[in-house]
């Protein structure tokens, strides 16, 4: 009885076996043409090539104006702005202004007149001239040593009353400190008087800004003062705008163990405006004509770093080492050549021996 059933079981498998075979010859005309088409894995590959790479450290901050300034009036009088000589209106928020130009009047007619700045003028001119007329005559000895001192003090009185009044004349106006951008304008109607110390202007300097990013304690021997640095807007991820490290905190912060580094950021085409939430890659090792790789195409196996490379149609693993690296791209410094042909598309179900069919638009 048992052996019948055996028998019978052979029996049905061998019928099994007979269908199954019969379909794979149907179907895919033998049954070595259907295991061929199903070991042969469809991938892309690149020709190795020589190329650069850099090791960075990202990190994330807010940049702000490396200068701002809010100016006040220094004295009271009628409010007036001064006209942009670049738009020939008075100027506004958004104006760009260059050092020394006057962007606000405090008129006050009253103050000019006791300022008498025309006298101080008058006085000055007087004493130079009663200075030079002395120091002829005692070179001749005409006059003795305590007169030309005395003409020489009258016209150092001369000097500092006329540069007093001047100062006070000044302030009258609001200058610009520095080159940069109106970013407010108080509003106050034209002609109207005002007092002394009221705020008038904000300015900020576009062209150079700064930023401080904190940082793990681990890279505190790595961040050096004058490494590069590329800046990128998250809203504008293919923009980039150099800076470079200025300061390096030596200490940690005992609650975060990190510490700052400050940067400049030079923002001649005003890509970022103060106050921008940044993304900042601190580039710290570059080579130049090295074997680089995408990253993401590195298989991990017991600690052994491999790729894929194509060897007549063939898939061979290959086992390599690794130099710089960020986390788009790898340095090989061992286990590839210039022109090897390596899988980026398709390898996660390769093995070594592998048949493979390469994309024929996307193989090199």
């Amino acid at each position: 009885m048992y052996r019948d059933q055996i028998t019978i079981r052979r029996i049905i498998a061998g019928k099994r076996m007979s269908l199954i075979l019969g379909l794979l010859f149907l179907f895919c005309g033998s049954p070595e043409s259907y295991v061929e088409s199903v070991v042969e894995i469809p991938v892309e590959v690149e020709e190795v090539k020589l190329s650069s790479i850099e090791e960075f450290v990202v990190a994330t901050g807010t940049v702000n104006a490396s200068k701002e300034a809010i100016l006040y009036t220094e004295s009271d009088g009628y409010y007036r702005k001064g006209i942009n000589p670049r738009t020939s209106k008075p100027y506004a928020i958004g104006d760009r202004i260059k050092k020394d130009e006057i962007i606000i009047y405090t008129d006050n007619p009253e103050k000019v007149n006791s300022i008498k700045i025309d006298y101080y003028k008058l006085s000055l001119e007087n004493a130079r001239r009663e200075y030079e007329k002395q120091k002829s005559l005692y070179d001749k000895g005409g006059v003795t040593l305590s007169e030309l001192s005395s003409a020489e003090r009258t016209r150092m009185d001369a000097e500092y009353s006329y540069e007093n009044a001047e100062i006070q004349l000044e302030k009258l106006k609001v200058t610009a400190p520095f080159d940069g951008v109106i970013v407010d304008i108080p509003y106050y109607t034209e002609s109207v008087k005002i007092a002394t110390n009221v705020e008038v202007v904000h300015l900020l300097d576009f062209n150079s800004l700064n930023m401080e990013v904190n940082l793990p304690d681990k890279l505190l021997s790595t961040i050096k003062v004058g490494q590069n640095v590329r800046i990128m807007n998250y809203k504008t991820p293919d923009m980039r705008v150099d800076a470079a490290i200025t300061q390096v905190s030596p200490a940690l912060n005992p609650d975060t163990r990190t510490f700052k580094a400050s940067l400049i950021i030079r923002n001649t085409d005003w890509q970022l405006r103060p106050g921008m939430f940044v993304k900042a890659e601190i580039i710290t090792a570059r080579k130049d004509d090295v074997v680089v790789i995408p990253k993401e195409i590195i298989t991990v196996r017991s600690d052994r770093k491999t790729v894929f490379i194509i060897n007549q149609g063939f898939a061979r693993e290959r086992r390599i080492r690794i130099g710089l690296e960020n986390p788009d791209e790898a340095e090989v410094t061992d286990g590839l050549s210039e022109n090897d042909r390596i899988v980026i598309k398709g390898y996660e179900t390769l093995r070594t021996g592998s048949k493979v069919k390469v994309s024929q638009n996307q193989g090199k």
